[in-house]
């Protein structure tokens, strides 16, 4: 996935660009599904070994916190904000946009539930596997959802919010990392 974001300065961005670090979060997600496909062909055939467990670990830490923050950086202080800055015009699209958004995030959620028992499970050295299915499903929606939000979501808010509203996002991702002003 290619990241064409104005300003996006690579994996490493911080909450300092917000926005910059929201598409940054994309290629860390990837990162994990990529490593999910893999770990689901690694149980068929070598069980939950010590590298299964390794990577259930990181793949259970990243999705339990990073991705759940990633998800309300954007419910609670961007997509407000987008639809903010619209106010008093059509925001009809933005609205949609959004929604379709935040719906994606109760369904990715709701996949990880399932994906996450199975992880566990792996962590700890016990036998499991993980269904392709589901595997493919989850990373499906995510590959669709990311590639939703830079090409459309992100280059918006570059556009439309103020240098100001930033900041104020980039204060709130701070806070809710707990990372000191």
């Amino acid at each position: 996935m290619g990241t064409d974001f104005p300003g996006y300065s690579g994996p490493t961005a911080s909450v300092e660009v917000p926005l910059e670090m929201l598409a940054a979060c994309h290629h860390r997600i990837q990162r994990q599904c990529i490593t999910l496909k893999r770990l689901a062909a690694h149980l068929r055939l070598h069980g939950s070994d010590t590298q299964a467990s390794t990577a259930a670990t990181g793949i259970l830490r990243y999705f339990d916190t990073a991705a759940l923050h990633h998800h309300a950086d954007e419910e609670q202080n961007l997509f407000p904000a987008l639809i903010e800055s619209m106010a008093g015009s059509d925001a009809v699209c933005i609205r949609e946009l959004t929604g379709g958004l935040t719906a994606d995030h109760r369904r990715l959620e709701a996949m990880w539930k399932g994906l996450r028992i199975s992880l566990q499970q792996v962590e700890v050295g016990k036998p499991a596997l993980l269904d392709q299915d589901e595997v493919d499903s989850f990373t499906h929606l995510y590959e669709r959802h990311m590639k939703l939000e830079e090409d459309e979501l992100l280059p918006m808010a570059k556009r439309l919010l103020s240098e100001s509203e930033i900041t104020r996002i980039g204060r709130a991702m701070r806070q809710r990392r707990g990372i000191p002003d």
